[in-house]
Formats: structure tokens, sequence, C-alpha cells
């Protein structure tokens, strides 16, 4: 076993070296972990949880694709799944499942994910051994169990369900800042190097899977977040060196910045709820003053906003959280002539649509005002009320360095 470890340190070491050679990861943490997750696919079949490795970033060019061409090289039996038939995934996972590769996952849990549906549930099924998912078969429609268990990396803009998001390791994917160098990813030089790393993986890992089947680490982390990197902290394990410690700290610092960003989702959910809420008291107008929306707020004994900050909730915090939701406020001229910071009330219809799905959106009524809201001159003017805003709103910001 010490001759094992020795090898599978520096093993994982020129895997961790190869990954960070083509793709700029959002931290160091980060690059162990998918070096940890490559590995573990190819001891998968030991494992009690299968986690998922879900690639998010706010706009296209981020790097997320090219991070499921080095996963594609380098994890056991890659299974890219774009376009793919869920009845063609439900057979090809059996007692060696692939690794699933789900390049732009948005399409898949979107509004329109429609006959998506069976896909959805069984990545999210997936997760953990023993969840099968029935479906009736053959001539005789005899009920029938068709595993789910496999290992899964999803590529997608914006945030990926919490169902899926509570069961991933994340990375927070951003453009590359001047000065951040990747080599080129050439099909007849980079596949070779990658396919060579993926197989002295196997052939070092393969008879290492009874042992792995048989170890409980020490978890630094509880509950569903224990679940998920247990098989990362597994395979540290296995490997020693300065892998357990490695694998450790990575859990413990990127479990906690993913508390954060839920704590923050979960506020700027809220915030929706309430403007949408306001918009409605207030006869779902065109738009509303940054300042009417920031004292209505302010006026609710039960929400969080009075003791926002250091001395309360303003038009800069209101601002900015809702710039991740690709809304903005504009210069509007309101009646009898005043001007004013506005939100058109469009502008909030596809973030109402997404992030609170469980209410249903009226169509906006006239206020009982017969001067409409206008935009000055020079300032772009609003789309009609109840059209959708132009492009996709803006995913969650994540950390600051990444590709």
């Amino acid at each position: 076993m010490e001759q094992a470890s020795g090898e599978g340190a520096g093993l994982l070491d020129e895997v961790r070296a190869a990954i960070g050679k083509y793709v700029v990861l959002p931290s160091e943490e980060a690059l162990t972990a998918v070096t940890l997750w490559v590995a573990a696919t190819h001891i998968q079949t030991a494992l009690q949880h299968a986690p998922r490795l879900a690639v998010v970033g706010p706009t296209k060019g981020c790097g997320k694709s090219r991070v499921l061409d080095v996963l594609h090289e380098t994890v056991h039996q890659p299974m890219m799944t774009v376009n793919t038939s869920p009845a063609v995934v439900f057979r090809v996972i059996g007692k060696n499942p692939p690794t699933l590769l789900v390049d732009e996952a948005d399409t898949i849990f979107g509004p329109k994910a429609g006959d998506k549906e069976d896909l959805r549930g069984l990545l999210n099924a997936g997760h953990q051994r023993n969840r099968p998912a029935w479906r009736i078969s053959g001539p005789e429609h005899k009920p029938t169990a068709y595993p789910t268990f496999a290992m899964a990396a999803l590529a997608g803009i914006g945030d990926l369900p919490d169902t899926i998001m509570d069961r991933a390791v994340v990375l927070r994917m951003q453009k590359r800042k001047p000065g951040e160098k990747v080599a080129q990813f050439r099909s007849r030089n980079s596949v070779p190097e990658l396919n060579a790393l993926r197989d002295r993986l196997a052939a070092w890992l393969g008879p290492l899977r009874g042992t792995a089947a048989r170890m409980v680490p020490t978890m630094p982390v509880e509950d569903r977040a224990a679940d998920t990197w247990e098989p990362l902290v597994i395979t540290a394990d296995l490997t020693g060196g300065h892998w357990p410690a490695r694998a450790r700290a990575a859990c413990v610092a990127m479990t906690r910045y993913e508390a954060v960003q839920d704590e923050q989702t979960s506020l700027k959910t809220r915030l929706l709820r309430d403007i949408r809420r306001i918009f409605q008291a207030h006869g779902n107008p065109e738009a509303l003053s940054s300042q009417t929306l920031v004292a209505d707020l302010l006026q609710d004994p039960d929400a969080p906003w009075a003791e926002h900050g250091t001395k309360g909730f303003n038009a800069y915090h209101l601002s900015n959280m809702l710039r991740d939701f690709g809304i903005s406020p504009a210069n509007y001229r309101f009646d009898q002539g005043r001007q004013a910071k506005a939100y058109a009330r469009n502008r909030f219809l596809d973030a109402w649509a997404r992030h609170c799905r469980d209410l249903t959106d009226p169509a906006p009524s006239p206020t009982h005002d017969t001067t409409p809201a206008r935009p000055t001159p020079g300032t772009p003017r609003a789309a009609p009320a109840g059209t959708l805003p132009i492009g996709p709103p803006a995913g969650p910001a994540g950390p600051t360095r990444g590709r």
C-alpha cells in the first residue's frame, strides 16, 4: 500500500498539472477538487455516492466546455449526453456505469425542458446507490428497474437547480483575465497526453477498489456535503502524501463558499418576491422609482431589509442585488414632470418566471393615473409591459479568478 500511495501521489500531481494546463479554474481548491473527481470516476463501482461536478458560469466563453473536453479524455468511460435520449442513458448505466458529461445543462433544467424531464430525474436520482428509475418495458409491459447511479459533470450558464447543486462539487467559472494563459487544446497533441494519464489512473486505482469500498474516512463536513465529498476524500486517502490534507482543505473552503452563495441567493430570491408584492400593491404600474421600492421594502417589519448592511437597505444595495438578474434602473419621467431613477416592471418578468416559479404573474393592469411613466429623452425606452427583456439574465457572480 505504501508503494501504491507513493505512486498515486505523483500521478495525481501530474493529472492536476495537466488539467491546470488547459483551463483556468476559480481557485487552487477547485483544481484539487477536479483532479480528485477525475480519479474517483475510476473507482465509482466501489463508492456509495456519485458526486456531480457542476461547471457553471454567468455567460458564454467562461471555459465550461473546455473543462468537459479535458474530462472526456481523463475520466472513466466518458459519455457525452448533449441531445442524448434519456432512454439511451437509462440503458447504458449498469454495474460498471459510464461517466456522464452533460454540456448545455441549463437547457435540461430551464423552463423549456419539456421532454427532458426523464433525464432530469435520472440526474437527481443517480447521486446515491439503490435509487433505480422504474419504467414499463418490453412487449409484456413489465415494470423494470433501471439503475441511475453514475458520476456526472454538468456544464451550463447560471446555477443549476438546487437538487443538483446540493449534490455537486461546484466550479464557478469566469472568463480569463488578461495575463491568464492556457495551452491550446488540440486533439492531435492533447488527447494522447490526457489519455495516457487516464490509462495510468485506471491501472493504479483498479486494484484498489476493494480497499476503497471498505474505507470510512473522517470528514470535515456533515450531511449532504459529506456524501458528496466522501468519494474525493477516499481517493485522496488512497493516494497519500499531501493529498489527504489538500482534499479536506478544498472540501471546507468550497462548501463554505457555496453556503455563502446559498444565503445570498435566498436573500436575492426574497428581494424578487418582495418587489413583486410591492408592484402589485401599487396596481402593477409600468415602473416604480428606486426611492419607492426601497421605502416599501423597509416598511415590512418581518423582512430583513431594515437590518441589511450597516445603515439599512438603500438604493445602492437594491441595484447591486438585482444586477445578477440583468435588472438595472433607468431615468424615468413620471406624472407632473417628476424625474427619478426607476425600475421598469417588465424587466422583472424573466427573473420572476425563473426564480419564483411557484408564483403566477398576472398581466399588468393599468394604473388610475392617466399619464404613464415615460423615459426621459436620451435614455433607452423600456420594452412594452408584458414583454421579456432582451438577452438572458446574467448568472450569479463567482470568484474573481477563472476562465
